[in-house]
């Protein structure tokens, strides 16, 4: 199945850059403007590609555009609900929307935006991620088609359940090549002041959960992965166990 939306090539390339390899099949989608932290993944799905997470609206337009470059979007997997992550999946109408049953309600609903505490968040963080999640969020999803539960197989990675951040937030593990794609199990990104760095738990003024997100960081840690890349900006590599094992610990 392929989406219907209009892409318009000089728009798309300032939301969203070009797809690039993250391993056999997959390819990362950066978007955001200016700074491209919003990860979409394509995974390759048959003659076609999934997209992992939906990033943000304004992305719409380039995630059809790249999906459509690799044979077209079959399918869109949530990693969870939240408005920079469901954002690009109302406007790709006729694609099937799927996410675990943990996240039904929130994706077609609020976007879990009734158990955030922004006043957990400086001042400046929560006047700018105060205006910006209605932006980036393209609205409810009129319909989720399926779920996904731990142990399925999608696309020939497994579902891995990692709540916290959001109950039924997913991640997708192949053991082949110890392939992690995990939404936002951790942060690399400070969401407040935009600066990158290591390994982090997850914002708790957006957390459905802080401690149990801290347990799906080391559940995924126990994975071993060889790279884990999460919903926003840059992968884990190297010591990936080690650095989400300190990342649940200390911070």
């Amino acid at each position: 199945m392929s989406s219907r939306i209009r892409t318009r090539p000089g728009v798309d390339r300032l939301m969203a850059a070009a797809p690039e390899p993250v391993a056999d099949g997959v390819w990362v989608v950066r978007g955001g403007f200016p700074s491209r932290t919003m990860n979409v993944y394509l995974v390759r799905d048959g003659a076609g590609v999934l997209a992992f997470d939906a990033g943000i609206e304004s992305m719409a337009g380039a995630v059809a555009r790249a999906a459509r470059s690799l044979g077209g979007l079959t399918r869109i997997v949530l990693g969870h609900g939240h408005a920079d992550h469901r954002g690009v999946a109302p406007a790709l109408s006729g694609v099937p929307v799927l996410c675990h049953p943990d996240e039904v309600a929130d994706t077609e609903g609020d976007g879990g935006a009734h158990y955030f505490d922004l006043s957990l968040l400086a001042p400046h963080g929560r006047l700018a991620l105060g205006t910006l999640l209605p932006v980036w969020d393209g609205g409810p999803v009129r319909k989720v088609a399926d779920t996904v539960r731990e142990g399925d197989d999608v696309a020939g990675f497994e579902v891995v359940h990692l709540p916290g951040h959001a109950p039924g937030l997913i991640g997708l593990w192949r053991e082949s090549d110890r392939l992690a794609l995990v939404s936002d199990t951790f942060y690399t990104l400070d969401p407040q002041t935009g600066l990158h760095g290591r390994a982090r738990v997850p914002h708790r003024a957006f957390n459905w959960n802080t401690e149990v997100a801290r347990d799906s960081i080391r559940k995924l840690a126990a994975l071993r992965p060889a790279a884990a890349w999460s919903g926003h900006a840059n992968p884990v590599t190297g010591d990936v166990a080690g650095q989400l094992e300190h990342a649940a610990a200390t911070t």
